[in-house]
């Protein structure tokens, strides 16, 4: 069976600002939970000439009718390969909470394939692979996803209090924190690319020293930078941390012509 590049690019990648000649592309990995269109919103904060990208994780949204991904290996492998032919243009990846693990782990593949580091790598919400913390919340049930969420924030009441809703997500959740709180960070080699680590100075999730452990995952550049807030900082700062990638890409911020 002939299998044409295209396919895993649609299947994984909602484009969400396209460029004729674009100089950067930069893909993003949502939070458990979460859906390519969370980042919808950071394409009016780049300058021209940048791609935007958002990683659609199966069993949600129009991927409703596949089958939730159950290993890292199931999420990274796949996105490294349709990111693979794009890579003509220098590419950035940004992931947020279980997003930053995804990120890493296809940074990591992705640089194998081309034989070269990425134009950056920037990790959030997400203490460095060897300090992970373990949590069992999918054991749980239902109520206790619940629970984490509202622990958490960054989900409306409206879905958390609604049944119909939690319906929808909740097989997601259960989905998505079953395989983050199972996957074990293999001890690989550092990767090339630089690294940016942001954290907030009151997540539950990760402490800023956690964050800091990234260092130690690259052999290029390194950063850690702090934001005010919770684990859903990157809502209310969303300025601040877009401005804070294009840096961390070697672009200037802000950019003439960002609005």
């Amino acid at each position: 069976m002939t299998v044409t590049t295209a396919e895993p690019r649609e299947r994984w990648l909602r484009p969400l600002r396209e460029h004729d000649v674009p100089r950067l592309r930069l893909v993003c990995f949502p939070h458990a939970g979460g859906a390519a269109g969370f980042f919808r919103t950071w394409a009016a904060r780049l300058p021209h000439g940048i791609e935007l990208y958002g990683v659609q994780y199966p069993g949600r949204q129009d991927r409703i009718g596949d089958g939730h991904a159950t290993t890292m290996d199931d999420l990274a492998g796949p996105v490294a390969a349709a990111l693979e032919p794009l890579a003509g243009v220098p590419v950035a990846l940004f992931g947020h909470s279980m997003g930053a693990a995804v990120a890493h782990e296809t940074a990591r593949r992705l640089e194998s394939r081309l034989g070269r580091p990425l134009a950056g790598l920037v990790v959030s919400g997400r203490p460095a692979p060897d300090r992970v913390r373990r949590s069992d919340v999918h054991l749980g049930g239902e109520q206790a996803l619940l629970d984490d969420l509202r622990r958490l924030g960054g989900t409306s009441d409206e879905v958390l209090d609604d049944p119909a809703l939690r319906a929808i997500v909740v097989p997601t959740l259960e989905a998505d924190y079953r395989l983050i709180e199972t996957y074990r960070p293999a001890a690989t080699a550092p990767i090339r690319t630089s690294v940016c680590a942001c954290v907030s100075d009151a997540d539950p999730e990760v402490e800023p020293g956690e964050a800091a452990a990234w260092k130690h995952h690259t052999t290029g550049s390194f950063e850690l930078r702090v934001f005010a807030g919770d684990h859903f900082y990157l809502v209310p700062q969303e300025a601040e941390l877009v401005a804070q990638v294009l840096r961390s890409c070697d672009l200037p911020a802000p950019w003439p012509s960002t609005p």
